[in-house]
């Protein structure tokens, strides 16, 4: 079954929106004390990224083979947008959530 470039847009602002989500779960997490679901937030988020990243290489490799020539769209902007957002949103509570872990552990 062959997946639209509309639909692969979708699972960018879906999955690139919930890793965003979780990973701001998990510095709320981190703030009260608790590091141990604070961690599977951040999990949570990464299994988002990943599906996410999956959509974004198969728009590349389908170009890369020269089909599916992918048109730069508000659409494609905006799912790429969230989908960086998201990685961005996920290394901060990374090292937030550890930064957490030094201060509430003195």
């Amino acid at each position: 079954m062959e997946v639209s470039l509309e639909e692969i847009i979708t699972e960018l602002v879906v999955n690139g929106g919930d890793a965003k989500s979780k990973a701001i779960e998990a510095i709320r997490l981190a703030k009260t004390g608790n590091f141990e679901t604070a961690e599977v937030k951040i999990n949570e988020a990464n299994e988002s990224l990943q599906k996410a990243h999956e959509f974004q290489t198969e728009i590349i490799q389908a170009e890369s083979r020269g089909e599916n020539k992918a048109e730069v769209s508000l659409l494609m902007v905006h799912g790429q947008d969230h989908l960086m957002n998201a990685i961005t949103t996920r290394d901060l509570a990374i090292e937030m959530v550890e930064m957490y872990k030094m201060i509430l552990n003195k």
